[in-house]
């Protein structure tokens, strides 16, 4: 199946990452992110969440119209397995809390954290992994560019930037922003961020699909390194790029 992998990965690296253990908490971006993965070689992925599929959620997540009303989780198992009926695919409809992330993350070799700024879960979980010596993935859709942060027991904390901000989301764009490159123009991003805000009212944040694509590919490439040991940055430093 991965012939076409060849020159860019190695056979030995190959299956290291076929059994390398990916949680994938949340299965919004998370879906996209878990079949880039699958194609490219992981093998065992195991994926938390509660949601049903909406009609909201095609314009830029990984399902059909004829998924809504169903279970993510289901949907995207059966999608999975009928790419690589041999791959090991484990899931589970159920939210990812303060309470419950200790029981998924047992022989998890690195976590994907999508979980949503709804509560305190996505930094809990963070802790607890951190804690267990694993790294996590925060991948973030920013409409036209894809964007990820490591956290691992060297990073800095993403409470590091939130400070208690009811809004998340954009903490998180405005330390994208203040930190890029130079040579990275980012103008468009922050006219969608001022128009967000002046929008007056707690919608989620708008996504498109291009992004969920890039973020898929970026996450691909990062759980690559991380399985072969090979050197990543970690928070606050990031991993973006834009298509715009």
């Amino acid at each position: 199946m991965y012939q076409r992998n060849r020159i860019y990965i190695s056979s030995e690296e190959q299956e290291i990452i076929k059994n390398t253990k990916i949680l994938i908490a949340g299965a919004g971006l998370g879906s996209n992110i878990a079949e880039c993965v699958l194609r490219m070689g992981f093998e065992n992925l195991t994926i938390c969440d509660m949601d049903n599929v909406e009609n909201s959620n095609l314009n830029r997540q990984n399902y059909t119209s004829s998924d809504i009303e169903k279970p993510k989780v289901d949907s995207l198992y059966h999608r999975l397995k009928s790419i690589n009926p041999e791959a090991e695919i484990n899931y589970h409809n159920v939210f990812l809390t303060e309470t419950n992330c200790c029981e998924y993350i047992e022989n998890i070799d690195i976590a994907i954290n999508t979980i949503d700024f709804t509560s305190d879960a996505p930094f809990v979980f963070d802790e607890i992994c951190r804690e267990n010596n694993i790294p996590v993935l925060h991948p973030f859709n920013f409409g036209w560019a894809g964007c990820v942060f490591i956290i691992n027991k060297w990073s800095e904390s993403l409470l590091n930037i939130i400070q208690g901000d009811d809004q998340p989301e954009v903490s998180i764009v405005e330390h994208i922003i203040q930190n890029s490159k130079s040579d990275v123009d980012l103008f468009w991003l922050r006219d969608v961020l001022k128009s967000y805000k002046d929008e007056n009212a707690k919608n989620s944040p708008p996504q498109l699909a291009p992004a969920s694509w890039i973020t898929a590919g970026i996450c691909a490439n990062l759980l690559f390194k991380l399985a072969n040991n090979k050197s990543i940055k970690v928070f606050p430093n990031f991993y973006l790029l834009t298509a715009n």
